[in-house]
């Protein structure tokens, strides 16, 4: 890729369009864009006027239009287009976004399926351009910590990771994302299901095999709402992920066993909550209260305080996008690639088959 983006000169900031100002636009897209050295938020697309407004409140130079087409016929005044549209849009759009010349940032998932995810890395790295999916439970807190426990050694051969990311939620809210629809991408498989996967490819390693239940538990749910993968990675490390909307009794967030030790860690990292607050990036982002610390120890039970107390690093959203920038104006590293994407909806479209089959499904 180019190390400026095209019409960027030298020292000026990169021009973001954003594609879609709803939950993953507006709580997470847009204030971390507007948080990042190098990086203005110029233009927005949505069609719903009172967001169009919002988005003009929350920033005041702001463009905001009611169509793609809109936005990329000003294409040549945009350095990098963020799609943060509906599921079902992100495949045409990156692809028009990378037709025009330029960078693309994806909301994940990147695809609906990993083939698709694979023809537009193919597309991005003939035309020479980023193409980068938005994975930011890679910057968590938990997930930042537990990463470090495992450089330091401090678990021993890690042997089982569990993780999950449960909710109670036993009305459905509705909307795309809950929907039946084959073509909107919908059901916790692919919306949660693309965290914890990804994490786990993240930490472990490639997948050999993928086990999984779905269900449908919710009176008048049309989608997967309670689902349970299990991955054998290649370097014999099994993954056990759940993610439910229907938890009446939460579990720990990662619960990691090895050879010397093991981690346990409750509670979610709280950035998308201070975001959903309004709170923005500045002097103690993405800390928590000691109280959620978790514990590493051998033998001992967590829940009765056994075992030491492990301080959690701060989680830092903000890490994503100042990469993207770095990338952009540096030539530095793209921080998720849509090849690692794709390698994660390999294992969703593994245990969509195997949950169907009943079998599980060697890769």
């Amino acid at each position: 890729m180019t190390a400026t983006p095209p019409g960027t000169a030298p020292g000026t900031p990169v021009r973001v369009g954003l594609v879609g100002y709803g939950l993953a636009g507006s709580v997470f897209h847009a204030p971390l864009i507007a948080a990042t050295e190098g990086l203005t938020l110029d233009t927005v697309v949505t069609s719903n006027p009172e967001r169009q407004q919002q988005a003009r409140a929350e920033f005041p130079d702001v463009t905001a239009v009611a169509s793609p087409d809109e936005l990329f016929d000003r294409a040549g005044d945009l350095d990098l287009i963020v799609i943060a549209s509906p599921n079902k849009t992100h495949v045409p759009l990156a692809k028009r976004g990378l037709e025009a010349g330029l960078p693309v940032v994806v909301d994940k998932p990147i695809a609906g399926t990993a083939a698709e995810a694979r023809e537009l890395a193919a597309l991005a790295e003939e035309r020479g351009l980023l193409l980068s999916v938005f994975q930011n439970r890679r910057w968590d807190n938990d997930f930042l910590t537990l990463r470090k426990l495992l450089s330091e050694g401090a678990l021993g051969d890690v042997w089982r990771f569990e993780s999950r990311f449960e909710r109670w939620r036993p009305k459905p809210k509705g909307g795309w994302r809950e929907s039946g629809d084959p073509a909107e991408i919908g059901g916790l498989l692919y919306d949660l299901g693309s965290h914890v996967v990804d994490q786990a490819l993240v930490l472990f390693g490639p997948a050999t095999a993928v086990y999984a239940e779905t269900d449908v538990r919710r009176a008048g749910a049309e989608t997967d709402d309670d689902t349970f993968i299990a991955i054998t990675h290649a370097g014999g490390v099994r993954s056990h992920l759940y993610v439910s909307a229907t938890t009446a009794q939460l579990g720990p967030r990662f619960r990691v066993l090895g050879s010397q030790a093991g981690y346990v860690k409750y509670g979610l990292d709280p950035q998308e909550a201070a975001l959903r607050e309004g709170k923005r990036p500045g002097p103690g982002w993405g800390e928590e209260d000691e109280s959620l610390w978790g514990r590493v120890g051998a033998g001992e039970s967590p829940v009765t305080g056994g075992g030491r107390v492990e301080p959690t690093l701060a989680g830092d959203y903000p890490a994503y996008y100042a990469a993207v920038a770095k990338a952009l104006l540096e030539g530095g590293p793209n921080p998720v690639s849509a090849r690692e994407a794709a390698a994660a909806l390999d294992v969703l479209e593994a245990a969509r088959r195997s949950a169907r089959d009943g079998v599980a499904v060697t890769l």
